[in-house]
C-alpha cells in the first residue's frame, strides 16, 4: 500500500512538474540545496544527476537494520515500477554513518537492494552541508553487538528533479 501510494505520488509529481510552463511555487520554507559528495565508485556527485534523471534521496546508511532495511527496498521497488512506465529515475542514499559506509565498502549493500542504487559519503564538511540543507538530524543510538553503531535518523524520501 505504501509502494503503491509513493509511485503515485512520485506520477504525479512528475507530470506536475512536466506540464508546468514555469517552476512551482516554492515551499515556505528552505529545503534542499548543493552538495558536492563522492558516490561507491569513487566519482564526485553533486545534487543534479549526471544524466538528468529525477532522484529519490535517501539518508541512512547501508548497514540499518531498522527504518533502511524499509526505505531503501521501497525505493527500488518503485524504481522499477516506474521503469515499467518508462519512467527513468535512481535512488540515491546519503550516508548518516560515514564511518562504515565508504567507497571501497557500501557497493555489495547498496546493489544487493537495485543495481541502480547510488551510495554517497563524504568527510565531515561535506556530508554536513548535504545534511544542513535537508534539515537532517542524526545521533548515535546505540552499539548493537551485532550490527555495529546503530543511528537515529530520518525516515523522508526526497524526490529530486534531475
Amino acid at each position: 500500500m505504501i509502494r503503491t501510494s509513493l509511485v503515485a505520488a512520485v506520477l504525479a509529481l512528475l507530470a506536475q512538474g512536466a506540464a508546468a510552463s514555469e517552476s512551482p511555487a516554492p515551499l515556505p520554507f528552505k529545503m534542499g540545496g548543493d552538495f558536492e559528495l563522492v558516490d561507491q565508485h569513487g566519482h564526485t556527485r553533486t545534487q543534479a544527476d549526471p544524466e538528468g534523471l529525477p532522484q529519490l534521496l535517501f539518508f541512512g546508511y547501508a548497514n540499518c537494520p531498522g527504518i533502511c532495511a524499509t526505505a531503501m527496498p521501497m525505493m527500488a521497488l518503485v524504481t522499477d515500477e516506474l521503469a515499467e512506465q518508462d519512467i527513468a529515475i535512481r535512488p540515491v542514499m546519503i550516508t548518516v554513518d560515514p564511518e562504515r559506509d565508504r567507497v571501497d565498502n557500501m557497493e555489495g549493500a547498496l546493489t544487493a537492494i537495485h543495481p541502480e542504487f547510488i551510495g554517497l559519503t563524504g568527510d565531515e564538511a561535506a556530508l554536513a552541508k548535504a545534511y544542513k540543507a535537508f534539515s537532517i538530524q542524526r545521533e548515535l543510538a546505540f552499539v548493537d553487538p551485532e550490527f555495529g553503531p546503530v543511528y537515529i535518523h530520518g525516515s523522508f524520501i526526497f524526490l529530486m528533479d534531475g
